[in-house]
């Protein structure tokens, strides 16, 4: 494996996004904010300097010289009064700020607003006509009213970097947040590497941070179902073996030690044959099932008469039938019925379905192999007086060493994998298989192909459950 690089840890970029994002709110926020202080400063200015301006145009006796209260006020506030006569003379200190416009403006009653520049300096001006003629006009350097919106904005960039603060702080505590869940799940899922199965996490957190909790418990209990299941049916495949093996063994030392005499030869080889056709038959069936979910596993199509195949296992399998007292019924249809399949495979089929009908069907009762055509599917059905199956049983018919687990000791089983091998071949066909109960008391076992060829089919990683069918349908 190779060494692991080292990252930036979720925690640690969330709450350096978070704060990057408060960052440029921030930044953004002054960038709008300052501008509209100084503006909003800027013509609550004007408004108050003009509404003072009023109150001198109305009241002209407050524009005496001996007045010092008002210049007091005035100087106070930076600001610097020019008064027009009648004559159109100024006097004042800011005496040449009006233009002849504004002349013309205040003798026409009219107001005067307006930002010039004064001595190199910008200024604000607001002037009033007055009853008697000219007019009042009032000076403030824009400066003053600069300083205004300085301190205001001041006041606005501590608040912002207050709230920059806090927003940091927020991100922080919100990635660890997010990030504990998920450092869980992390260590939960390098203990479930390592072997561990009883590893379960407690959902928490957002929604799709707890989605992964319940995702990798539902992994734990899968791989904890999985490896169950494998070492039960190792344990299966062992005890399988080791019965075969056992009676090699022990005749084949019975040939070696020359205690088996010349009379015995005969049987005793044919009991070594016979056994080991069985470890033959069990080995294979382990390494078709394991194939099934590898690309090597062939699948060979052609059209063939399902028909011609399925009386060519009628042969066969009415000797085995009769050989072991059981009636052997074969049901084909009168015409060809051409299927586009496999051949080799559809024996493999019909065969593992006829022995787990003949293991467990006894003496004087019937074993039915069948063929029809059904819409544009062909239909093989091996129907058996046995024992039967249980609506559960029938649920589970095709999972591997189901029914071994269940009848082994009660009664005859076979190796566990021959119904999930069947299974298996009947999916890479494109087919389904089915187990209901039977019309002659005991299971039906019921695979349906396409007679058209089938679609390329992805096999499963686990062989395909059965489904129910109701008798007759």
């Amino acid at each position: 494996m190779p060494p692991r690089r080292h990252r930036p840890g979720l925690a640690w970029q969330t709450a350096l996004a978070t704060t990057a994002v408060a960052a440029v709110a921030v930044l953004l926020a002054g960038a709008v904010s300052f501008p509209l202080i100084r503006g909003a400063a800027e013509s609550q200015a004007r408004a108050t300097l003009g509404r003072q301006a009023e109150i001198l145009a109305g009241a002209p006796g407050l524009l005496s010289p001996a007045n010092r209260r008002i210049d007091r006020i005035f100087t106070q506030q930076n600001i610097q009064v020019v008064v027009l006569t009648a004559a159109g003379r100024e006097t004042g200190v800011a005496a040449g700020v009006l233009t002849e416009a504004d002349r013309t403006a205040l003798s026409a009653d009219q107001p005067v607003s307006r930002v010039t520049r004064l001595g190199g300096n910008r200024v604000l001006v607001e002037g009033r006509a007055l009853e008697a003629g000219g007019g009042v006009v009032l000076v403030q350097r824009e400066s003053v009213v600069g300083g205004v919106a300085a301190s205001g904005s001041r006041r606005i960039l501590v608040a912002l970097l207050i709230g920059l603060a806090g927003a940091a702080v927020a991100g922080v505590v919100l990635a660890r947040r997010l990030a504990r869940p998920l450092q869980r799940a992390a260590a939960a899922a390098h203990r479930l590497a390592a072997g561990e199965r009883a590893v379960r996490l407690t959902p928490a957190g957002p929604a799709e941070v707890a989605d992964v909790a319940e995702a990798l418990n539902s992994l734990a209990g899968a791989l904890q179902t999985s490896e169950g299941r494998q070492r039960e049916f190792l344990l299966s495949v062992s005890h399988e073996l080791r019965t075969p093996l056992t009676a090699v063994q022990g005749f084949a030392e019975a040939l070696a030690d020359g205690v088996t005499t010349a009379d015995e030869v005969a049987p005793t080889a044919a009991v070594i044959l016979a056994e080991s056709g069985r470890l033959e038959r069990l080995v294979t069936d382990l390494l078709d099932l394991a194939r099934l979910g590898a690309d090597d596993f062939r699948i060979d199509l052609d059209e063939v008469d399902l028909t011609e195949v399925l009386r060519a296992a009628g042969t066969v399998w009415a000797a085995r039938c009769a050989d072991e007292g059981v009636s052997f019924t074969l049901e084909t249809p009168s015409a060809p019925l051409p299927v586009v399949t496999d051949p080799t495979r559809l024996r493999q089929i019909i065969d593992g379905l006829a022995e787990n009908a003949l293991r467990v069907t006894p003496a004087g009762s019937p074993i039915v192999l069948a063929a029809r055509a059904d819409g544009g599917d062909a239909v093989v059905e091996v129907c058996d007086g046995g024992p039967g199956l249980t609506e559960d049983d029938c649920r589970v018919a095709f999972e591997r060493s189901a029914l071994y687990d269940r009848y082994r000791g009660v009664r005859r089983v076979g190796t566990g994998v021959g119904l999930a091998l069947v299974a298996g071949l009947v999916a890479r066909l494109g087919g389904t298989a089915l187990a209901d109960r039977a019309a002659e008391g005991g299971a039906r076992f019921t695979v349906r192909l396409r007679r058209t060829p089938p679609a390329p089919v992805t096999p499963a990683p686990a062989p395909p459950r059965a489904g129910i069918q109701q008798p007759g349908g």
